[in-house]
């Protein structure tokens, strides 16, 4: 089921505001990828950037929401191909994984972040000993997904378009 592309209410208190707006750029990650071919989701469109696909980006968005709020904030373990330092981008490579399955983890990865979102107090800072950008408030952190998230629906609108033709913003 496709999430719904609400925009938060004009008034409302400041988490609601936040995640509001997170969650309608992810939703739009999901309208993005709606009807597209296995083959489409997979597809380079950018010589020089062959990791950049549908596909790609989405795997990409589901470990960056892991980072930030399992890792960064919480404190969790520093697991995940994001992690992998030997190999660049390998976050981003998905050949032979279906685009259904990695819509479904990035959704379930997103609840997840939303829980812990819910769970702490905006100005509570992140707990992982070994990397400075730990040190940000969640506030901060809920900032620079909506910028993450949105920058990257800009990618998929952009590599859509040159798949198939088809764009829209909302």
């Amino acid at each position: 089921m496709m999430p719904p592309r609400t925009r938060p209410p004009f008034a409302a208190d400041e988490r609601t505001q936040l995640v509001g707006w997170l969650d309608l750029q992810r939703a739009l990650v999901h309208w993005k990828c709606d009807g597209l071919s296995e083959a489409d989701a997979h597809r380079p469109v950018l010589e020089t950037s062959p990791l950049m696909t549908m596909a790609g980006v989405v795997s990409h968005l589901r470990w960056v929401e892991h980072c930030w709020f399992e890792v960064l904030f919480l404190g969790r373990p520093a697991e995940g191909p994001q992690f992998d330092e030997s190999v660049e981008d390998r976050d981003m490579m998905v050949d032979g994984v279906a685009l259904a399955q990695l819509l479904d983890e990035y959704a379930k990865q997103c609840a997840l972040s939303n829980e812990i979102v819910a769970a702490h107090a905006l100005d509570e800072t992140g707990q992982h000993p070994d990397f400075g950008s730990a040190a940000a408030n969640l506030r901060w952190m809920l900032i620079h997904m909506v910028e993450e998230t949105a920058r990257h629906v800009g990618h998929l609108d952009t590599i859509r378009e040159l798949l198939d033709g088809q764009k829209g913003y909302y």
